[in-house]
């Protein structure tokens, strides 16, 4: 379903360098906070429940955590909002960018000069958005046909085996529901949120535009504002190479 990209991967290893230095504790504190506008008790509210998780998959502090819900309640907090943009990379990949900002003003110029300085456009609104669709997306630390079974039993669209486990896809207001069948079934779980899946794939085989592909996802990553970076991009040439 979403292919093979060297993208997600990379996105993983360095989410993980990026808690050590707090840059990640921002971006999820800020999911954190969106999230509990519809609510503030976790048991009661799927999309923070899975915001919470995702801050302690990153070592977030139960403090910091914490924060960003009473956020919701502080009347002199800066009033946040997700917005996204879409744009188009080196080899015509569609890129959609997910963000949580105070401020729209700030944040476009910044999610637009990342595109244009590296190779990209960025798109007129629905332009990249009709090539991806919202789904759930799990990670789970295992492979072979008996977590297949299980995944497909707990509900689950799809599942698709990679190196490091397995990828499950459900429908967008399945994932909660999902995540809860796979955790109790003994499931080890690495992440799960709702992501922007490509329809389709576009092969990246050339070193060079695998190379400048990561630096335009790289740079729009490393926004304060981002939250999230998708891409229909397949790269599948050694990134040592690109």
């Amino acid at each position: 379903m979403s292919g093979h990209s060297k993208w997600s991967t990379i996105k993983r290893e360095k989410g993980a360098k990026d808690a050590k230095r707090g840059a990640i504790f921002t971006k999820i504190g800020n999911q954190i906070a969106i999230a509990a506008r519809s609510g503030t008790d976790a048991s009661m509210n799927p999309a923070l429940a899975l915001a919470i998780e995702k801050a302690k998959q990153a070592n977030m502090p139960n403090a910091n955590i914490q924060r960003a819900i009473d956020r919701v309640n502080d009347k002199n907090a800066a009033v946040l909002e997700e917005v996204t943009y879409e744009g188009y990379g080196p080899g015509g990949v569609g890129i959609i960018v997910e963000t949580a900002t105070d401020n729209k003003n700030r944040t476009y110029p910044e999610v637009r000069t990342a595109l244009t300085k590296n190779g990209g456009s960025i798109a007129d609104a629905g332009s990249v958005m009709f090539q991806f669709t919202r789904k759930g997306v799990i990670r789970v630390a295992t492979t072979g046909e008996d977590a297949l079974l299980t995944i497909l039993d707990a509900g689950a669209e799809d599942a698709v085996e990679e190196d490091e486990g397995m990828t499950v896809y459900t429908e967008q207001r399945e994932l909660a529901r999902v995540r809860e069948a796979l955790a109790l079934s003994g499931l080890p779980i690495r992440e799960a949120e709702l992501q922007y899946v490509p329809n389709a794939m576009v092969p990246i085989d050339d070193a060079e535009t695998a190379r400048k592909v990561l630096k335009v996802l790289d740079a729009l990553d490393e926004l304060d504002d981002v939250v999230n970076v998708h891409t229909n991009a397949d790269i599948t040439v050694d990134v040592d190479e690109a």
